[in-house]
């Protein structure tokens, strides 16, 4: 059976947004451009009270998962975590992960290139058809960022102000609820984890030597 009430939080860019959806239908969202911090208790708390809802009705959580602002995304997987704590075990509640790429996508008409800024002078892109992601998301330079867009259409939240080019477009919390509304695939809060593109790469501690008439002596 379905969650009838599900929270959703799109964390994923500048523009934060939380929203309340009951089978498929929106009820409440709220947004905040994030300056210094994300209000994370007030955005919930809005939402909630503009719907009518209690904490206590909301059957599932769905979590935009990137890619994107890693802090964002690392933020709302918290209070996924934390959600899933304040309740207990007697009441765990689904979490849905959403990809934000997936979510932006839903609200793209026709062909587009969808483009997160990924740091380092380099972007993550992936090629949207009718409404969906239709290829994996990949690594993409801010060189050749800028000469797809002089031949394609690419849409991203930070596009045009980072690169001067492009449209913007930012993935919103009501449509990444109405996408999870219809998912059948929940995992548990701690299996959350944000989309990266980069491989993980850990450089050795050296190993420690003796410098003399420093770490080489008898007593203090």
């Amino acid at each position: 059976m379905k969650p009838r009430t599900l929270l959703a939080l799109e964390f994923s860019t500048d523009r934060r947004s939380v929203a309340l959806v009951r089978n498929g239908v929106l009820l409440a969202e709220t947004f905040q451009e994030v300056g210094r911090s994300t209000r994370v208790f007030s955005l919930v708390a809005d939402t909630l009270n503009s719907a009518g809802v209690t904490p206590a009705e909301v059957d599932a959580l769905a979590i935009g998962i990137g890619p994107g602002s890693y802090t964002g995304i690392r933020l709302a997987i918290s209070v996924a975590q934390g959600w899933s704590l304040a309740t207990g075990e007697t009441h765990s509640l689904p979490v849905i992960p959403i990809s934000s790429f997936a979510v932006l996508a839903a609200d793209v008409i026709g062909s587009a290139w969808l483009a997160s800024d990924a740091q380092r002078d380099e972007w993550a892109v992936a090629r949207v058809e009718g409404g969906r992601v239709v290829e994996e998301a990949r690594l993409m330079g801010s060189a050749e960022v800028r000469l797809l867009a002089a031949s394609a259409r690419v849409v991203g939240a930070e596009i045009f102000t980072r690169l001067g080019v492009g449209e913007a477009g930012f993935p919103a919390a009501a449509q990444l609820g109405r996408l999870a509304a219809a998912c059948d695939t929940c995992v548990a809060p701690e299996e959350l984890s944000p989309v990266y593109l980069r491989t993980a790469a850990f450089v050795k501690a050296p190993v420690s030597r003796s410098i003399p008439g420093i770490t080489d002596h008898d007593g203090p």
